[in-house]
Protein backbone atom coordinates (compact mmCIF):
# COMPACT_ATOMS: atom_id res chain seq x y z
CA UNK A 1 0.00 0.00 0.00
CA UNK A 2 2.96 2.04 0.37
CA UNK A 3 4.56 1.61 -2.28
CA UNK A 4 1.58 2.72 -4.97
CA UNK A 5 1.02 6.04 -2.33
CA UNK A 6 4.34 6.65 -3.10
CA UNK A 7 4.02 6.42 -6.88
CA UNK A 8 1.01 8.17 -6.96
CA UNK A 9 2.59 10.95 -4.82
CA UNK A 10 5.30 11.12 -7.02
CA UNK A 11 3.26 11.18 -10.23
CA UNK A 12 0.91 14.52 -8.29
CA UNK A 13 4.21 15.84 -7.81
CA UNK A 14 5.05 15.98 -11.38
CA UNK A 15 1.84 17.10 -12.51
CA UNK A 16 1.94 20.09 -10.39
CA UNK A 17 5.36 21.11 -11.29
CA UNK A 18 5.31 19.95 -14.89
CA UNK A 19 3.55 23.53 -15.76
CA UNK A 20 5.83 25.55 -13.66
CA UNK A 21 8.99 24.05 -14.91
CA UNK A 22 7.59 23.90 -18.39
CA UNK A 23 9.38 27.43 -19.46
CA UNK A 24 12.08 26.50 -17.01
CA UNK A 25 12.99 23.06 -18.00
CA UNK A 26 16.55 22.07 -16.62
CA UNK A 27 19.09 20.52 -18.86
CA UNK A 28 20.28 17.09 -17.64
CA UNK A 29 23.14 15.53 -19.45
CA UNK A 30 24.42 11.88 -18.32
CA UNK A 31 27.43 11.17 -19.95
CA UNK A 32 29.69 8.03 -20.24
CA UNK A 33 32.28 6.93 -22.12
CA UNK A 34 30.97 6.34 -25.72
CA UNK A 35 27.54 7.71 -24.69
CA UNK A 36 25.98 11.25 -23.66
CA UNK A 37 22.34 11.28 -22.79
CA UNK A 38 20.52 14.57 -22.83
CA UNK A 39 17.15 15.08 -21.30
CA UNK A 40 15.02 17.82 -19.32
CA UNK A 41 14.33 17.02 -15.74
CA UNK A 42 10.62 16.46 -16.34
CA UNK A 43 11.50 13.21 -18.49
CA UNK A 44 14.19 12.53 -15.60
CA UNK A 45 11.11 12.66 -13.04
CA UNK A 46 9.08 10.42 -15.89
CA UNK A 47 11.55 8.24 -15.78
CA UNK A 48 12.10 7.45 -12.53
CA UNK A 49 8.91 7.21 -11.60
CA UNK A 50 8.60 4.32 -14.50
CA UNK A 51 11.51 2.54 -13.18
CA UNK A 52 10.20 2.60 -9.56
CA UNK A 53 6.89 0.88 -10.85
CA UNK A 54 8.60 -1.53 -12.75
CA UNK A 55 10.41 -2.39 -9.79
CA UNK A 56 7.72 -2.65 -7.96
CA UNK A 57 5.99 -4.74 -10.41
CA UNK A 58 8.72 -7.37 -10.50
CA UNK A 59 8.81 -7.58 -6.71
CA UNK A 60 5.12 -8.15 -6.58
CA UNK A 61 5.42 -10.95 -9.08
CA UNK A 62 8.15 -12.34 -7.34
CA UNK A 63 6.29 -12.14 -3.55
CA UNK A 64 3.13 -13.97 -5.41
CA UNK A 65 5.48 -16.62 -7.06
CA UNK A 66 6.66 -17.70 -3.52
CA UNK A 67 3.45 -17.57 -1.79
CA UNK A 68 2.01 -19.89 -4.49
CA UNK A 69 4.90 -22.00 -3.99
CA UNK A 70 4.36 -21.92 0.24
CA UNK A 71 0.99 -22.05 -0.08
CA UNK A 72 1.24 -25.69 -2.37
CA UNK A 73 4.26 -26.52 0.46
CA UNK A 74 1.64 -25.76 3.20
CA UNK A 75 -1.58 -27.93 1.13
CA UNK A 76 0.89 -31.24 0.78
CA UNK A 77 1.86 -30.88 4.15
CA UNK A 78 -1.09 -30.41 5.77
CA UNK A 79 -2.41 -33.43 4.04
CA UNK A 80 0.33 -35.80 5.11
CA UNK A 81 -0.07 -34.50 8.39
CA UNK A 82 -3.59 -35.55 8.63
CA UNK A 83 -3.29 -38.75 7.18
CA UNK A 84 -0.27 -39.62 9.37
CA UNK A 85 -2.73 -39.00 12.36
CA UNK A 86 -5.41 -40.73 10.91
CA UNK A 87 -2.97 -43.38 10.42
CA UNK A 88 -1.41 -43.26 13.70
CA UNK A 89 -4.85 -43.48 15.56
CA UNK A 90 -5.68 -46.46 13.49
CA UNK A 91 -2.28 -48.26 14.13
CA UNK A 92 -2.90 -47.85 18.18
CA UNK A 93 -6.35 -49.31 17.85
CA UNK A 94 -4.99 -52.20 15.93
CA UNK A 95 -2.47 -52.46 18.82
CA UNK A 96 -5.18 -52.77 21.53
CA UNK A 97 -6.87 -55.07 19.55
CA UNK A 98 -3.68 -57.28 19.40
CA UNK A 99 -2.77 -56.58 15.42
CA UNK A 100 1.01 -55.94 16.08
CA UNK A 101 1.78 -56.43 12.15
CA UNK A 102 -0.66 -54.02 11.01
CA UNK A 103 -0.20 -51.65 14.13
CA UNK A 104 3.81 -51.26 13.09
CA UNK A 105 3.06 -50.45 9.24
CA UNK A 106 0.18 -48.14 9.93
CA UNK A 107 2.25 -46.41 12.87
CA UNK A 108 5.63 -46.23 11.31
CA UNK A 109 4.57 -45.57 7.87
CA UNK A 110 4.61 -41.61 8.23
CA UNK A 111 5.72 -41.30 11.68
CA UNK A 112 8.07 -38.52 10.35
CA UNK A 113 4.73 -36.06 9.41
CA UNK A 114 3.22 -36.65 12.52
CA UNK A 115 2.96 -34.25 15.19
CA UNK A 116 4.89 -36.16 17.63
CA UNK A 117 7.21 -38.44 15.56
CA UNK A 118 9.39 -39.94 18.49
CA UNK A 119 6.20 -41.22 19.86
CA UNK A 120 5.69 -42.72 16.85
CA UNK A 121 9.01 -44.57 16.48
CA UNK A 122 8.39 -45.51 20.12
CA UNK A 123 5.29 -47.04 19.94
CA UNK A 124 6.28 -48.50 16.35
CA UNK A 125 8.84 -50.63 18.12
CA UNK A 126 6.70 -51.48 20.67
CA UNK A 127 4.73 -52.81 17.71
CA UNK A 128 7.70 -54.76 16.38
CA UNK A 129 8.56 -56.30 19.49
CA UNK A 130 4.70 -57.37 20.41
CA UNK A 131 5.55 -59.73 17.07
CA UNK A 132 8.82 -60.79 18.03
CA UNK A 133 10.69 -58.77 15.41
CA UNK A 134 13.53 -57.48 17.26
CA UNK A 135 15.72 -56.10 14.26
CA UNK A 136 12.72 -53.82 13.47
CA UNK A 137 12.05 -52.65 16.92
CA UNK A 138 15.75 -51.99 17.32
CA UNK A 139 15.35 -49.94 14.34
CA UNK A 140 13.14 -47.72 15.09
CA UNK A 141 14.76 -46.96 18.40
CA UNK A 142 17.79 -45.82 16.69
CA UNK A 143 15.45 -43.25 14.49
CA UNK A 144 14.01 -42.37 17.60
CA UNK A 145 17.15 -41.13 18.99
CA UNK A 146 18.50 -39.80 16.04
CA UNK A 147 15.60 -37.49 16.22
CA UNK A 148 15.12 -37.16 19.98
CA UNK A 149 19.05 -37.42 21.29
CA UNK A 150 20.69 -39.78 23.33
CA UNK A 151 19.83 -38.22 26.55
CA UNK A 152 15.61 -37.89 26.27
CA UNK A 153 14.37 -39.79 29.33
CA UNK A 154 11.21 -41.13 27.09
CA UNK A 155 13.16 -43.02 24.23
CA UNK A 156 15.76 -44.59 27.07
CA UNK A 157 12.27 -45.52 28.87
CA UNK A 158 11.02 -47.46 25.75
CA UNK A 159 14.54 -48.96 24.96
CA UNK A 160 15.30 -50.39 28.27
CA UNK A 161 11.57 -51.59 28.61
CA UNK A 162 11.96 -53.21 24.91
CA UNK A 163 15.07 -54.96 26.65
CA UNK A 164 13.41 -56.35 29.24
CA UNK A 165 11.00 -57.64 27.15
CA UNK A 166 13.87 -59.59 25.02
CA UNK A 167 15.03 -60.56 28.60
CA UNK A 168 18.17 -59.27 27.78
CA UNK A 169 18.45 -58.77 31.49
CA UNK A 170 22.09 -57.67 31.80
CA UNK A 171 21.44 -55.04 28.88
CA UNK A 172 18.19 -53.69 30.61
CA UNK A 173 20.23 -53.41 34.03
CA UNK A 174 22.94 -51.32 32.44
CA UNK A 175 20.06 -49.30 30.80
CA UNK A 176 17.47 -48.61 33.55
CA UNK A 177 21.06 -47.54 35.67
CA UNK A 178 21.83 -44.78 33.00
CA UNK A 179 18.02 -43.89 33.09
CA UNK A 180 17.99 -43.27 37.20
CA UNK A 181 20.76 -41.03 36.47
CA UNK A 182 18.67 -39.13 34.82
CA UNK A 183 15.73 -38.99 36.67
CA UNK A 184 16.26 -40.91 40.07
CA UNK A 185 12.53 -39.78 41.39
CA UNK A 186 10.86 -40.87 38.54
CA UNK A 187 7.92 -43.29 39.44
CA UNK A 188 8.04 -44.55 36.17
CA UNK A 189 11.53 -44.72 36.26
CA UNK A 190 11.35 -46.51 39.94
CA UNK A 191 8.77 -48.77 39.20
CA UNK A 192 10.97 -50.58 35.95
CA UNK A 193 14.05 -50.33 37.97
CA UNK A 194 12.29 -52.37 40.41
CA UNK A 195 10.95 -54.75 38.08
CA UNK A 196 14.48 -54.85 36.49
CA UNK A 197 16.53 -55.79 39.88
CA UNK A 198 13.72 -57.68 40.99
CA UNK A 199 13.99 -60.51 38.07
CA UNK A 200 18.08 -60.12 38.23
CA UNK A 201 18.32 -60.62 41.30
CA UNK A 202 20.27 -57.21 42.08
CA UNK A 203 19.38 -56.60 46.00
CA UNK A 204 22.20 -54.57 45.96
CA UNK A 205 21.30 -52.15 43.35
CA UNK A 206 17.08 -52.16 44.70
CA UNK A 207 18.28 -51.43 48.10
CA UNK A 208 19.50 -48.62 47.25
CA UNK A 209 16.31 -46.93 45.56
CA UNK A 210 14.04 -48.13 48.58
CA UNK A 211 14.17 -44.57 50.10
CA UNK A 212 13.29 -43.17 47.01
CA UNK A 213 10.50 -46.08 46.48
CA UNK A 214 9.01 -45.68 49.67
CA UNK A 215 8.31 -41.74 48.81
CA UNK A 216 7.20 -42.63 45.15
CA UNK A 217 3.23 -43.71 46.35
CA UNK A 218 4.08 -46.11 43.77
CA UNK A 219 3.23 -49.06 46.64
CA UNK A 220 1.15 -49.11 49.44
CA UNK A 221 2.70 -49.61 53.20
CA UNK A 222 1.97 -53.14 53.07
CA UNK A 223 3.34 -53.91 49.44
CA UNK A 224 6.37 -51.70 50.15
CA UNK A 225 7.21 -53.72 53.29
CA UNK A 226 6.90 -56.91 51.43
CA UNK A 227 9.14 -55.47 48.81
CA UNK A 228 11.32 -54.02 51.61
CA UNK A 229 11.77 -57.72 53.10
CA UNK A 230 11.91 -59.63 50.11
CA UNK A 231 15.17 -57.19 49.87
CA UNK A 232 16.45 -57.95 52.92
CA UNK A 233 15.86 -61.46 52.81
CA UNK A 234 17.50 -61.62 49.30
CA UNK A 235 21.02 -59.31 50.61
CA UNK A 236 21.20 -61.71 53.65
CA UNK A 237 20.84 -64.86 51.31
CA UNK A 238 23.71 -63.33 48.95
CA UNK A 239 26.37 -62.19 51.90
CA UNK A 240 25.81 -65.56 53.45
CA UNK A 241 26.35 -67.82 50.70
CA UNK A 242 29.58 -65.70 49.72
CA UNK A 243 30.78 -64.55 52.43
CA UNK A 244 29.50 -66.56 55.77
CA UNK A 245 28.97 -65.57 59.23
CA UNK A 246 31.61 -63.19 59.00
CA UNK A 247 30.35 -61.19 56.14
CA UNK A 248 26.88 -60.95 58.33
CA UNK A 249 27.90 -59.57 60.71
CA UNK A 250 30.29 -57.10 58.96
CA UNK A 251 27.75 -56.43 56.86
CA UNK A 252 25.17 -55.89 59.99
CA UNK A 253 27.79 -53.10 61.44
CA UNK A 254 27.58 -51.13 58.86
CA UNK A 255 24.29 -50.48 58.26
CA UNK A 256 22.53 -48.03 59.21
CA UNK A 257 20.21 -47.85 62.56
CA UNK A 258 16.89 -48.00 60.99
CA UNK A 259 18.01 -50.72 59.59
CA UNK A 260 19.62 -52.69 62.61
CA UNK A 261 16.36 -51.46 64.66
CA UNK A 262 14.65 -52.95 61.86
CA UNK A 263 12.97 -56.54 64.09
CA UNK A 264 12.49 -58.55 60.14
CA UNK A 265 15.79 -57.84 59.37
CA UNK A 266 17.15 -58.87 62.82
CA UNK A 267 15.38 -62.01 62.73
CA UNK A 268 16.59 -62.69 59.40
CA UNK A 269 19.79 -62.11 60.52
CA UNK A 270 19.39 -64.65 63.45
CA UNK A 271 18.06 -67.55 61.07
CA UNK A 272 21.56 -67.15 58.70
CA UNK A 273 24.00 -67.02 61.42
CA UNK A 274 22.05 -70.26 63.04
CA UNK A 275 22.26 -71.73 59.55
CA UNK A 276 26.48 -70.86 59.42
CA UNK A 277 26.23 -72.43 62.75
CA UNK A 278 27.32 -69.28 64.40
CA UNK A 279 24.89 -69.92 67.35
CA UNK A 280 26.68 -67.47 70.08
CA UNK A 281 26.39 -64.29 68.02
CA UNK A 282 22.74 -65.55 66.83
CA UNK A 283 22.36 -65.77 70.54
CA UNK A 284 23.29 -62.07 71.65
CA UNK A 285 21.19 -60.89 68.47
CA UNK A 286 18.51 -62.65 70.14
CA UNK A 287 18.64 -61.36 73.04
CA UNK A 288 18.09 -57.93 72.12
CA UNK A 289 15.35 -59.17 69.87
CA UNK A 290 13.37 -60.27 72.65
CA UNK A 291 13.78 -57.35 74.84
CA UNK A 292 12.34 -55.17 72.51
CA UNK A 293 9.61 -57.53 71.02
CA UNK A 294 6.68 -56.06 72.01
CA UNK A 295 6.58 -53.24 69.17
CA UNK A 296 6.94 -56.35 66.86
CA UNK A 297 3.71 -58.64 67.77
CA UNK A 298 3.60 -59.97 64.75
CA UNK A 299 6.67 -61.23 64.45
CA UNK A 300 7.20 -62.75 68.06
CA UNK A 301 5.93 -66.20 67.01
CA UNK A 302 8.61 -66.54 64.30
CA UNK A 303 11.09 -65.45 66.45
CA UNK A 304 9.61 -68.13 69.19
CA UNK A 305 10.27 -70.90 66.38
CA UNK A 306 13.81 -69.66 65.52
CA UNK A 307 14.78 -70.09 69.49
CA UNK A 308 14.01 -73.54 68.81
CA UNK A 309 17.11 -74.27 66.62
CA UNK A 310 19.41 -72.47 69.11
CA UNK A 311 22.26 -74.35 70.67
CA UNK A 312 23.68 -71.44 72.63
CA UNK A 313 26.86 -72.14 74.87
CA UNK A 314 24.77 -70.46 77.99
CA UNK A 315 21.49 -69.74 77.56
CA UNK A 316 20.19 -69.09 81.11
CA UNK A 317 19.58 -65.01 80.18
CA UNK A 318 17.46 -65.90 77.27
CA UNK A 319 15.17 -68.46 79.11
CA UNK A 320 15.10 -65.61 82.04
CA UNK A 321 13.57 -63.47 79.82
CA UNK A 322 11.25 -65.66 78.07
CA UNK A 323 9.83 -67.05 81.79
CA UNK A 324 9.19 -63.23 82.40
CA UNK A 325 7.84 -62.89 78.75
CA UNK A 326 5.59 -65.77 79.30
CA UNK A 327 2.48 -63.78 82.03
CA UNK A 328 2.64 -61.06 78.65
CA UNK A 329 1.81 -63.28 75.74
CA UNK A 330 -0.97 -63.56 73.52
CA UNK A 331 -2.39 -66.51 73.78
CA UNK A 332 -2.21 -66.66 69.94
CA UNK A 333 1.69 -66.98 70.47
CA UNK A 334 1.83 -68.53 73.81
CA UNK A 335 2.44 -72.16 72.35
CA UNK A 336 5.00 -71.16 70.17
CA UNK A 337 6.68 -69.72 73.63
CA UNK A 338 6.48 -72.69 75.87
CA UNK A 339 8.12 -74.86 72.58
CA UNK A 340 10.90 -72.29 72.48
CA UNK A 341 11.26 -72.79 76.52
CA UNK A 342 10.99 -76.19 76.18
CA UNK A 343 13.74 -76.67 73.80
CA UNK A 344 16.21 -75.07 75.81
CA UNK A 345 15.41 -76.55 79.28
CA UNK A 346 16.42 -79.77 76.99
CA UNK A 347 19.34 -78.63 75.77
CA UNK A 348 20.20 -77.63 79.05
CA UNK A 349 19.17 -81.03 80.98
CA UNK A 350 16.59 -79.23 83.07
CA UNK A 351 13.75 -82.19 82.16
CA UNK A 352 11.19 -81.02 84.74
CA UNK A 353 10.83 -77.44 83.66
CA UNK A 354 10.95 -78.98 79.94
CA UNK A 355 8.01 -81.52 80.97
CA UNK A 356 5.94 -78.61 82.00
CA UNK A 357 6.77 -76.92 79.06
CA UNK A 358 6.05 -79.59 76.90
CA UNK A 359 2.64 -80.45 78.42
CA UNK A 360 1.72 -76.75 77.31
CA UNK A 361 2.82 -77.25 74.18
CA UNK A 362 0.68 -80.68 73.18
CA UNK A 363 -2.24 -79.40 74.44
CA UNK A 364 -2.24 -76.56 70.93
CA UNK A 365 -3.13 -79.82 68.81
CA UNK A 366 -3.26 -77.56 65.94
CA UNK A 367 -0.59 -75.76 66.47
CA UNK A 368 1.66 -78.68 67.23
CA UNK A 369 4.69 -79.35 65.22
CA UNK A 370 5.35 -83.41 64.08
CA UNK A 371 8.90 -82.69 65.80
CA UNK A 372 7.76 -81.51 68.53
CA UNK A 373 5.55 -84.95 69.87
CA UNK A 374 9.06 -86.41 69.03
CA UNK A 375 10.37 -84.22 71.71
CA UNK A 376 7.92 -84.46 74.21
CA UNK A 377 8.07 -88.03 74.18
CA UNK A 378 11.74 -88.11 74.79
CA UNK A 379 10.89 -85.44 77.71
CA UNK A 380 8.33 -87.50 79.26
CA UNK A 381 10.99 -90.65 79.47
CA UNK A 382 13.84 -88.85 81.05
CA UNK A 383 11.42 -88.02 84.06
CA UNK A 384 10.20 -91.68 83.63
CA UNK A 385 6.75 -90.71 82.81
CA UNK A 386 5.98 -93.39 80.43
CA UNK A 387 2.21 -93.37 80.42
CA UNK A 388 2.42 -89.61 78.55
CA UNK A 389 5.44 -90.78 76.38
CA UNK A 390 3.28 -93.52 75.31
CA UNK A 391 0.15 -91.43 74.81
CA UNK A 392 2.27 -88.54 73.66
CA UNK A 393 3.03 -91.12 70.25
CA UNK A 394 -0.18 -92.93 69.83
CA UNK A 395 -1.97 -89.41 69.51
CA UNK A 396 1.21 -88.49 67.18
CA UNK A 397 0.56 -91.71 64.79
CA UNK A 398 -3.25 -91.30 65.07
CA UNK A 399 -2.60 -88.09 63.83
CA UNK A 400 -0.64 -88.96 61.00
CA UNK A 401 -2.95 -92.22 60.15
CA UNK A 402 -6.25 -90.50 60.26
CA UNK A 403 -8.98 -91.93 58.39
CA UNK A 404 -10.38 -88.38 57.67
CA UNK A 405 -6.76 -87.88 55.12
CA UNK A 406 -7.81 -91.29 53.00
CA UNK A 407 -8.48 -90.52 49.60
CA UNK A 408 -10.15 -92.58 46.84
CA UNK A 409 -9.33 -92.48 43.21
CA UNK A 410 -11.47 -94.38 40.21
CA UNK A 411 -8.72 -95.37 38.10
CA UNK A 412 -9.70 -96.69 34.27
CA UNK A 413 -7.97 -100.24 33.29
CA UNK A 414 -7.41 -100.42 29.85
CA UNK A 415 -7.42 -104.00 28.49
CA UNK A 416 -3.78 -105.19 27.17
CA UNK A 417 -3.49 -104.71 23.64
CA UNK A 418 -2.50 -109.21 23.57
CA UNK A 419 -5.56 -109.93 25.01
CA UNK A 420 -7.80 -112.33 22.77
CA UNK A 421 -10.45 -110.47 21.15
CA UNK A 422 -13.61 -111.71 23.35
CA UNK A 423 -12.01 -110.18 26.18
CA UNK A 424 -10.87 -107.12 24.43
CA UNK A 425 -14.82 -106.40 23.56
CA UNK A 426 -15.80 -106.82 27.45
CA UNK A 427 -16.51 -103.39 29.05
CA UNK A 428 -13.62 -100.76 31.07
CA UNK A 429 -13.44 -101.99 34.42
CA UNK A 430 -13.01 -98.96 37.15
CA UNK A 431 -11.65 -100.11 40.40
CA UNK A 432 -10.96 -97.60 43.52
CA UNK A 433 -7.87 -97.55 45.36
CA UNK A 434 -7.39 -96.13 48.94
CA UNK A 435 -4.17 -93.81 48.95
CA UNK A 436 -3.16 -92.50 52.46
CA UNK A 437 -2.27 -89.08 52.79
CA UNK A 438 -0.22 -87.71 56.12
CA UNK A 439 -1.43 -84.19 56.97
Amino acid sequence: MFKVLFLMLALLAGLIAGPYLSGKQGYVLIATNSHNIEMSITTLIIFFVMAMAIVYLLEWLVSLFFKWSNNSYNFFSKRKRIKAQQQTLEGLMRMNEGDYSKAEKLIGKNAKHSAEPILNFIKAAEAAQQRGDEFSANRYLIEATELAGSDNLLVELARTRILLQQNKLPAARSAVDSVLEMAPRNPEVLKLATEIYSRSKAFAALDNILNNLENSGLYSQQEFIKLQHQVEDGLLDEIMNEDGADGLLAWWNDQSRKRRNNFYAKLGLIKRLIDCNDHDSAYELTLDAVKKIDDNRDLSGELFNVITRLQATDSSKLMKLLEKRASSTSSENLCALNRALGYLYVRNDNFLKATEAFKKVITCSEKLDPNDATMAAYVFEQVQDFDAAKSVRETSLKTAMAVDNLKTEEIVVEPPAFLPESVENKPQETVKTAQWVSK
